[in-house]
């Protein structure tokens, strides 16, 4: 019962999830190109204090949109904030966060081939370097390198690069990327509730006041932006790395990691450039060569060597054997019917009763439990480098069913 309601927890906060991110990284996109394509406007507008406007057209409508240099001649009625599609999204993050990787802490945050951690002591460390990580950003930016836009890059990648490493060498590769992915959001939502909203809010207040607004709190608002929108790519990939062993379960992930969130952070650069009618397509180009380079690098030892029938052994034996390394391993989650706790239905649907089920689902097989390792989960049930090997023939040899 518990861990049926849990999944419906789940489902519930991260449908609310992917609707709040949607809506705060499609605001961040649309209005990163706004301001990139507004265009000088006429002599009469600028008389009004307008510093660029433009036009577009968009569900059978045409739209006039305008920027002021300072403030408009009178302050309207209405005045629509965005902050609370970052807030949601950062509170239903945290709750899946809670609910996925610290209630079940020891499925899915402890890997004690990389640590041998208590669920407490994971949790704490969870937090200790979401809360760290974001005290830090704050004194980075505070600190005289904030005026250098080139120095305060250099040192925060090599604090990701580091953070990256550390992570993996403490918790599971899907808890490390989940908690990677949690920093990033942090940093942004943090981004905007303390430095955009108190500069949008200055300045509305000095307009009120009749006074002229001062522009720092606008040019620390302006870095922060700036952070946060070279940051969306790189966490729209880590909202979906759980998908992807071949990233988190690589031996080196954090290098990985790394590699994407450079890629993704370079590609969000083209978009920038692209919005002020600045194109580099080799910047999209670069980034396409380095994916599949990528690709080709962590591509399993497998995929070369392994896939082929061992015609040493007759097929009646390795049936047998690959059929007995399957009820050990997979269908204790993998079934119909799952005798394990943490499973009230089969994960993905993937139900492995019988050598027909094994057949239709092989290339997921080898994907997760030979290509990766990835399966069994965390390997609670201890396959080794053998079994993997072995299993590997059967599935070559078409899975014969068992004698």
């Amino acid at each position: 019962m518990e861990n049926y309601v849990l999944d419906w927890l789940g489902l519930l906060f991260r449908w609310l999830h992917l609707i709040t991110g949607v809506a705060w990284i499609g605001a961040s996109f649309y209005f990163m190109w706004l301001d990139n394509s507004l265009e000088e406007p006429p002599p009469w507008k600028r008389n009004k204090g307008i510093k660029g406007d433009l036009w577009a057209i968009h569900g059978g409508g045409i739209y006039e949109v305008a920027k002021y240099r300072l403030a408009p001649e009178a302050m309207p009625a209405t005045l629509h904030w965005f902050k609370w599609e970052a807030y949601s999204t950062w509170l239903t993050g945290m709750v899946l966060l809670t609910l996925i990787y610290y209630l079940g802490a020891e499925s899915y945050l402890i890997d004690p081939r990389v640590a041998e951690l208590s669920p407490a002591l994971a949790v704490g460390l969870g937090l200790t370097f979401i809360v760290g990580s974001y005290v830090a950003y704050e004194l980075l930016c505070a600190s005289p390198l904030a005026r250098h836009p080139l120095w305060i890059a250099a040192v925060l990648a090599m604090a990701a690069a580091f953070l990256a490493w550390w992570l993996s060498r403490v918790f599971s590769g899907r808890g490390a990327y989940i908690h990677f992915g949690a920093i990033i959001g942090t940093l942004m939502v943090g981004n905007v509730f303390r430095v955009i909203m108190p500069a949008q809010r200055s300045l509305v207040s000095a307009i009120a006041r009749g006074e002229a607004p001062d522009p720092a709190p606008a040019v620390k608002a302006k870095l922060h932006s700036t952070h946060n929108t070279y940051l969306t790519l790189p966490l729209l990939f880590i909202m979906i790395s759980s998908h992807y062993p071949m990233t988190y379960a690589h031996p080196r992930n954090w290098l990985v990691l790394l590699a994407l969130v450079v890629i993704t952070a370079v590609a969000r650069h083209y978009f920038v450039l692209r919005h002020r009618q600045v194109n580099r397509p080799w910047i999209v180009a670069g980034c396409g060569l380095a994916t599949l380079l990528l690709a080709i690098a962590i591509a399993p030892a497998h995929l070369r060597s392994a896939g082929t029938a061992d015609t040493a052994t007759p097929e009646d034996a390795l049936a047998d054997e690959g059929w007995h390394i399957v009820r050990t391993h997979c269908t204790g989650c993998h079934a119909r019917a799952p005798t394990d706790e943490s499973f009230t239905r089969a994960p993905a649907g993937v139900m492995l009763d019988t050598p027909a089920d094994v057949r239709q689902w092989s290339d997921r097989i080898r994907s997760q439990a030979i290509d990766t390792h990835n399966m069994p989960f965390m390997n609670s049930t201890g396959m080794t480098a053998t079994e993997r090997e072995r299993l590997a023939q059967w599935l070559a040899a078409g899975a014969p069913a068992p004698g």
